[in-house]
């Protein structure tokens, strides 16, 4: 499966869908994932899930304000709405671990 780590500036309607589906009420404590990047900075995540793809979505305050004023007949636009990511090698055997 592919790993994606997302920042807020490169969150997809899709991937804001998921977002709000699999937390309707908001991200607590407990759902953040956190990690050490290949820059050895310490990475701060909430992970949403499609077919193939595992995103890790950068926890901001930006990104708690927008899931908390999510309505569903609004298109979510900004300026680069992208799915590019910075894809992790799956080198798991096949759990999901990210330390």
């Amino acid at each position: 499966m592919k790993r994606v780590i997302v920042d807020f500036k490169k969150l997809t309607q899709e991937i804001l869908d998921l977002l709000v589906e699999k937390y309707p009420h908001g991200y607590k404590g407990n759902d953040i994932i956190v990690f050490r990047n290949a820059q050895n900075e310490i990475i701060e995540a909430v992970e949403v899930k499609t077919e193939d793809t595992i995103y890790l979505v950068k926890v901001s305050q930006r990104l708690a304000d927008t899931m908390e004023n999510y309505d569903e007949d609004d298109n979510f636009d900004d300026e680069d709405t992208s799915a590019e990511g910075l894809e992790i090698e799956d080198e798991s055997s096949g759990e999901d671990d990210f330390d």
